[in-house]
């Protein structure tokens, strides 16, 4: 038996010309059953509720890479864990500067800041060096101690060093050519008088130790024929 042939899609209301139909709007209102379907809810057209939204399916890799690298953040999950003190580094403690301005300078260590570095002075009135903050990485841990229960350093941390943002002016067009000339920077009143206190109760006990002062006021250097891995701090 032969298959049927397939006829194409017929129209309710065919067009006579384009745009203008057989059938008139109030004709095809009762040839489509629209009165009925509105007789039977109550002289009003049934509202259906919109269908919900189909869920988004996951956007498909290019199968090309752009041109240029993109650079994308790397997720940082290491958590910071506090600076562990070396063993021999302990409140007290006189410490050989290994870099810095006062590189071979003896200190004495007060304590350990948030950061994880270290608080030393000199005393600034023994050696010249002020209270300041030091790597562990740089430094050689003595033998010597000196007695720093009767030191306060209770209101020094990380922010008493924190540096003043330095607002940029701007220059006019004579300025431009002109050299700037550097200001020198003053230390705040306030912080010499907490040096000199700081210094005033170390003092008392380098003191009560003798030759200690001149051990803290001399420098450390290394000379010929002197083998540092040898040496005992």
């Amino acid at each position: 038996m032969a298959p049927k042939a397939a006829t194409g899609r017929t129209s309710r209301n065919p067009d006579l010309i384009r745009g203008v139909g057989k059938f008139s709007r109030s004709k095809m209102y009762h040839k489509r059953g629209l009165w009925a379907i509105k007789a039977k809810n109550g002289g009003v057209f049934p509202k259906h509720d919109p269908k919900p939204a189909a869920a988004e399916t996951p956007a498909k890799p290019p199968k090309f890479y752009p041109a240029d690298d993109v650079k994308k953040p790397l997720v940082n999950k290491r958590k910071l864990k506090p600076t562990k003190l070396r063993a021999s580094i302990t409140p007290g403690t006189v410490l050989i500067l290994l870099a810095g301005r006062f590189m071979g300078k003896r200190v004495v260590f007060l304590k350990q800041l948030t950061s994880g570095l270290l608080l030393v002075t000199g005393p600034f009135k023994v050696n010249g060096v002020p209270l300041r903050r030091v790597n562990q990485s740089y430094v050689i841990a003595t033998s010597t101690k000196v007695d720093v229960s009767g030191v306060d350093v209770g209101k020094f941390d990380d922010l008493y060093f924190a540096k003043e943002a330095e607002k940029k002016k701007k220059k006019g067009e004579g300025e431009f050519f002109e050299a700037e000339k550097e200001e020198k920077k003053v230390l705040p009143d306030d912080k010499k008088d907490d040096q000199k206190t700081v210094d005033a109760q170390l003092i008392k006990s380098i003191e009560a130790v003798p030759d200690l002062k001149t051990y803290l006021s001399a420098r450390f250097s290394l000379k010929s024929g002197m083998k540092p891995h040898e040496l005992v701090f």
